[in-house]
């Protein structure tokens, strides 16, 4: 493909048109032949890489800087927005994979994971061949990705849906950050289902304030850089949610809702178990029996969202209630660890405080089912480098929902673990709940651990399906499931099968 042709559409004045054979935004990976595509980030400048990706050997440069004077002999374009571009271009070269396939999107503070591994499963079920893009990992054409972004960079994101729609898939369902929309990662992309699950206090060291944070999340909805979505799924129940019911806020051929009451989709004769969730699923046109693996009314909002989206794309709700009878676990939701213990232990991934709450909740019912009336140990830490300003907030959603936590690090990256916990410690306190401070993660999981009694429920929380603690000091492997395991096998439990993943 020559240049000028990649830079279709774009709009943007050009020198030279030799063929490009690759596209990349890392000058250390160019080659030959290749694109360079120059953007400004957040962390650092790829301006100033031009001339590696150069000596690499690449013929052409896509830049968003002014100030750079074209190189001789390298074909050269200026745009005004690097990684909308980058889009674009990435679009072009794979073919624009993303107008092949059915492309469903969800996007939210909370749930983004678990609705859509659902999402994929069902759609799995109904016999569309389906890929996944995610927090935990990426699915494609049957093989599973390690996934380092939640939403990939657009020329990741499209060689990823380039390849799935050569394994014949038909559907990409995707989690989609706030971070990728209000970037232009996901910028091009046309939704034929849009899902929003809910907005809570997160990323204000990127978007500083709530309405920021919305507006970013807002994008998918009136399209970013693309037709709007064809059907937008709402949770109602969300302060957030109701703003995007608005059909003035939402430009969406179909808005359907999905809550608790008065909402397209809802349940029925709702009951909540430790082992299981069972309601009557009320869809636009019929309901069905549900019942699912996934506990706690959180992962209703999850079943509901999923649902309502697979129905959306043509599921119907029979094959729904099917699929997500099979459907059994996500890792690091929820994940239990068993190895005979006559206490619960369980790994999840909640990082704020809003998913703190849910967490806990479900653990004190879990606790209150147990007939011994159980307490709920949780330990948890705030990521460093991240939004300070809910530290103080997750530290008081812990103390509220337990009878005992300990305090400890979760990937603090640049920052001093123990300036982390300072800045969580305020909200502890204030909750009044009894605790200990541990900065040694694996320490502080075997703490918990000591600490339980029969009937008690230990959340294990913040870092979920990970495996890795980031310090200053670099990466280390750390997975929760494991270290959770390695100490109950220390403190004389057998190991189960059903502690492992």
């Amino acid at each position: 493909m020559n240049f000028s042709e990649l830079l279709r559409g774009l709009g943007a004045p050009h020198g030279g048109d030799p063929q490009i054979f690759g596209i990349d935004y890392d000058s250390r990976r160019a080659r030959p032949g290749w694109l360079f595509v120059a953007i400004r980030g957040e962390s650092t400048d790829g301006n100033r890489y031009i001339d590696a990706a150069l000596k690499n050997g690449a013929v052409a440069v896509v830049t968003d800087s002014q100030m750079e004077r074209p190189r001789p002999g390298v074909a050269w374009a200026v745009v005004p927005h690097g990684r909308q571009a980058l889009a674009q271009l990435s679009a072009s070269f794979y073919g624009y994979p993303a107008q092949k396939l059915k492309m469903t999107g969800v996007t939210g503070t909370n749930g983004k994971t678990t609705t859509t591994f659902l999402i994929e499963s069902i759609l799995n079920f109904c016999r569309k061949k389906s890929a996944l893009i995610g927090t935990i990992e990426y699915h494609v054409a049957g093989k599973v990705l390690p996934a380092p972004h939640t939403t990939p960079e657009s020329l990741e994101l499209n060689q990823i849906l380039s390849e799935a729609l050569h394994a014949q898939a038909t559907e990409a369902v995707m989690e989609v950050s706030s971070h990728a929309l209000e970037q232009g990662r996901v910028y091009g992309i046309h939704y034929d289902v849009a899902v929003f699950t809910n907005l809570t206090r997160d990323h204000l060291d990127y978007h500083k304030d709530m309405e920021s944070y919305f507006a970013a999340k807002r994008l998918m909805f009136e399209g970013c850089g693309a037709q709007p979505p064809r059907v937008a799924i709402i949770n109602m129940d969300d302060q957030h949610g109701s703003t995007l019911m608005d059909a003035g806020a939402n430009p969406s051929e179909e808005i359907i809702s999905y809550g608790m009451e008065g909402a397209d989709f809802l349940p029925g004769n709702l009951d909540l178990q430790p082992q299981r969730t069972t309601f009557n699923l009320f869809g636009p046109d019929a309901n069905v029996a549900i019942r699912s693996s996934l506990v706690g009314q959180v992962n209703v909002y999850n079943l509901l969202a999923a649902a309502a989206a697979a129905w959306a794309r043509g599921c119907s709700l029979e094959q729904i209630a099917e699929a997500i009878d099979r459907f059994h676990q996500v890792p690091g939701r929820f994940e239990r660890v068993d190895c005979g213990q006559p206490f619960t232990v369980v790994v999840d991934y909640a990082h704020t405080d809003d998913a703190l709450r849910n967490l806990t909740s479900i653990a004190r019912d879990f606790a209150g089912r147990s007939g011994s009336k159980g307490r709920v140990i949780t330990v948890f830490g705030c990521g460093g480098d991240r939004d300070k300003t809910k530290r103080p907030l997750m530290g008081d959603a812990a103390g509220r929902g337990s009878d005992f936590v300990v305090l400890t690090s979760d990937n603090p990256r640049s920052e001093d673990p123990l300036t982390i916990l300072q800045d969580a410690l305020p909200g502890l306190q204030k909750s009044g709940a009894k605790y200990s401070i541990e900065p040694d993660r694996k320490r502080a999981i075997a703490m918990a651990l000591t600490e339980a009694k029969p009937g008690d429920v230990v959340l294990l929380a913040g870092k979920g399906h990970e495996k890795t603690q980031t310090t200053r000091e670099g990466v280390f492997p750390f997975d929760d499931v494991q270290v959770a395991q390695e100490t109950l096998q220390q403190m004389g439990y057998p190991d189960h099968a059903g502690g492992k993943r």
